[in-house]
């Protein structure tokens, strides 16, 4: 008996032991229980908190998460940065705009996921969704760049799987303004076209891929364009088009001392906003990747070429009595005079007996030779990736030469012309032209020697005389002393040369003393008016507008207006004596 009684008072010490370790002396067990209850309620909310808390990260970072997912297997639109005339006026910059994608694995229903996505963006193609639900991917893009309603709405639905990604979307403040200049993206922000395509090649690309294209670590692109001369030079073509009903008109501004483009403007252009637009074939960039016949204005090349070669100088004379005849070919002259003319006639009267007259005696390899050191026979490089190559005569012989003299014959890209005649002006040098800022140092470093600097003296007193007494006249801004030359040339049109369907081009300086710009305008196509007396030629419609041109950006580009100038010929008597 005290042997079985002793384990049980053992095992009683134990459990009282054990029940003072646990609750102490003289402690109510039920407020205990209670207290245990509550311990263990408070455990259970730290873990709903926790479970709710993630749940919030999971709804806040769905975007980034699935950015993450998306990155691995499809395109994202990533980040580019600001491109900025040269004033710092924003011309493309990137916006975050809502895409909606959607997760084929997590959609419960994907009949009615379908019905209701493309009840609430109504642009979407139901086939084309279901299509993309149907897939065994994880990811699908469904719109891109949706708007902040459609979004909403469809939060509104609640459908599991479908969500949307804050992604980059290229937006163009200025619209048309600089067109085709800035060119445009694509849909997953990537450079197809201008200077977009240009700053993917510069290696925009590469970071993109590389993860480091973002935001803050992009410095803005300066071009050298002027908006505000852009805005005046496409409001003066849109005017000049509609008035003239003209196919097209385009023109550019450059600066003759450094290369920089000032402006560019081809009409018809298009929003880059409406990528669409761009497609259409009409709304090419005329001046880089067309090239044209460009007319009389090729003749100041072929009287820089003859003067600069010292075998004829500015009283040199030239038969002009009648038509020249080449073979089975005549060339006569708009305004024959019927006499022997000296070269300064040969331009300021525009004559295509005397251009031909001067390009023979200099020979067809000399001609060849000087073209090419103009660069007018080679592709014309940039920086925008669109140009086109000249269209230069497979077998170049004296008829060639002969054509080519007065503009016919050779086709090429009106910025290549644009370069050629700025080295006739700013003393001599051939300076490749650019869309970003330059300095004079950057461009003299750059500079190639082609002309005499007398020689381009007396290109300018040429140009100036021209705008005084010869085809310019209607140009002739008051105070700003400017030099031009005009060029009609008919189009070919099924093998042969079109006399009621011109290109008509006016290219001008100023000031000609010491020119700063050069202004060429293009009409393609102008049709006659009562004012212009039935003719169609450019003194009547492209000179007029590079008048009005000149008067609106001279005032932008600092060019103060003068009264007091010289005739012509003081000029190139000034220009003489400090040679």
């Amino acid at each position: 008996m005290s042997a079985i009684s002793r384990p049980r008072d053992s095992e009683r010490w134990r459990h009282k032991l054990i029940r003072n370790l646990l609750y102490g002396h003289n402690v109510d067990r039920a407020a205990k229980a209670r207290a245990r209850v509550g311990l263990a309620m408070l455990a259970f909310a730290a873990v709903y908190a926790m479970i709710g808390g993630r749940l919030v990260m999971f709804a806040i970072g769905a975007d980034a998460h699935s950015a993450r997912r998306a990155a691995s297997q499809e395109v994202v639109a990533t980040a580019r940065p600001d491109i900025v005339d040269r004033n710092g006026a924003i011309l493309a910059t990137d916006v975050k705009a809502a895409s909606m994608f959607g997760e084929p694995r997590r959609i419960i229903d994907k009949d009615e996921a379908i019905e209701l996505v493309t009840a609430t963006v109504p642009d979407l193609d139901e086939a084309e969704v279901r299509d993309r639900l149907s897939s065994r991917k994880g990811f699908a893009w469904l719109k891109r760049e949706i708007t902040a309603k459609q979004q909403l709405d469809i939060h509104k639905l609640g459908l599991p799987g479908i969500g949307f990604l804050r992604e980059n979307k290229r937006v163009y403040p200025t619209g048309n303004e600089v067109a085709h200049l800035i060119g445009l993206v694509n849909i997953d922000n990537q450079g197809i076209a201008g200077m977009e395509k240009w700053l993917d090649n510069q290696g925009l690309a590469d970071l993109h891929r590389a993860g480091f294209a973002i935001d803050r670590l992009q410095k803005p692109i300066e071009l050298s364009v002027d908006l505000r001369v852009e805005h005046a030079l496409r409001d003066e073509l849109l005017k000049a088009k509609e008035k003239f009903h003209a196919k097209a008109a385009s023109g550019i501004i450059s600066n003759v001392k450094t290369g920089e483009i000032v402006a560019m403007v081809s009409l018809p252009d298009f929003d880059p906003n409406s990528p669409k637009e761009a497609h259409d074939p009409d709304r090419i960039n005329r001046l880089t990747t067309g090239v044209y016949e460009m007319g009389s204005t090729f003749k100041a090349f072929t009287l820089a070429m003859a003067l600069d070669s010292s075998k004829i100088n500015l009283n040199s004379s030239w038969d002009a009595r009648g038509n020249l005849h080449y073979g089975k070919f005549t060339i006569h002259d708009s305004h024959s005079l019927g006499r022997f003319i000296n070269t300064k006639e040969v331009f300021t009267y525009s004559s295509n007996i005397g251009a031909a007259r001067i390009a023979l005696g200099q020979g067809v390899e000399a001609h060849k030779a000087f073209l090419a050191k103009m660069g007018q026979l080679t592709r014309l490089r940039t920086e925008l990736p669109e140009s086109a190559a000249p269209l230069v005569p497979r077998h170049w012989g004296e008829l060639n030469t002969v054509t080519i003299a007065f503009g016919q014959g050779l086709s090429v890209a009106p910025l290549q012309a644009v370069m050629g005649i700025n080295a006739l002006m700013n003393g001599g040098y051939l300076i490749p032209p650019t869309f970003l800022k330059r300095s004079e140092a950057e461009a003299a470093a750059m500079a190639k020697r082609v002309i005499k600097p007398e020689t381009s003296d007396k290109m300018r007193y040429l140009m100036r005389l021209n705008a005084e007494i010869g085809t310019a006249k209607k140009a002739d801004v008051p105070g700003y002393y400017i030099g031009g030359k005009t060029g009609t040339s008919e189009k070919v049109v099924n093998g042969r040369y079109a006399k009621k369907r011109v290109l008509n081009s006016f290219t001008a300086i100023m000031p000609s003393d010491d020119p700063k710009y050069q202004i060429l305008v293009m009409l393609d196509e102008p049709q006659a008016l009562p004012e212009t007396y039935g003719l169609i030629t450019s003194g009547f419609n492209a000179v007029p507008t590079g008048g009005k041109v000149i008067a609106r950006i001279a005032p932008l580009l600092g060019i103060e207006p003068r009264f007091d100038l010289p005739p012509a010929d003081r000029l190139l008597a000034a220009s003489t004596a400090r040679q």
